[in-house]
């Protein structure tokens, strides 16, 4: 899963015989080899496309942000309680997620992040004994779902159960987490079969 992604990233985005990737993509190709000698790598943060703040009841963009909005913290969220941040970035691809949105659930009270996953139908059981594995703490913690018409798994779960949450973090940074996590989980899929 992961390895033919990856193959795939650096065959199109090598420039001047360096690739951007974030941290944990980095580890990955060290890990498995899949960078040629000739290759640096730099680590960088993730870059996004798109940064929307959206309606939660009706999903209309209320404005379009820049990559500084990602430095307030996700209390902003607490604060404004009928929005949405919807994200999009082309290093989601090497994580197999197609786009995330974060949200403060009204009925849980907790911090969740929504997004399309990109695996197979057949790793449904594995998937779910991992969200069940690595997400601590008690209550609902999350909600998956499979759609036949995107060929996407529907994932919804609450990051105040994902290891290293803090409300305080910035955004960028709970995205950095949600990213890591679900990087390591595919990986986890990828070496079980």
């Amino acid at each position: 899963m992961l390895k033919k992604k990856f193959e795939n990233y650096i065959a199109n985005n090598v420039v001047d015989h360096t690739i951007e990737l974030p941290e944990v993509a980095k580890l990955y190709a060290e890990k498995h080899h899949l960078l040629p000698d000739d290759i640096a790598v730099e680590v960088n943060d993730i870059r996004y496309e798109v940064i929307e703040l959206c309606n939660k009841e009706t999903e209309e963009v209320i404005r379009t942000e820049t990559a500084e909005f990602l430095n307030e913290s996700m209390t902003y969220l607490k604060k404004n309680r009928d929005e949405f941040i919807f994200l999009e970035s082309n290093s989601f691809e090497l994580a197999r997620i197609d786009a995330v949105a974060l949200e403060l659930d009204d009925v849980f009270e907790t911090y969740t992040a929504l997004f399309g996953l990109k695996v197979q139908k057949k790793f449904g059981p594995d998937f779910k004994q991992y969200l069940d594995e690595h997400l601590h703490g008690d209550g609902v913690k999350y909600s998956v779902s499979f759609s036949d018409a995107d060929g996407l798994w529907d994932v919804n779960f609450a990051l105040d159960y994902l290891e290293g949450f803090d409300e305080d973090l910035s955004l960028n940074k709970i995205v950095e987490l949600i990213y890591s996590f679900v990087y390591n989980m595919i990986e986890a899929l990828e070496d079980a079969q």
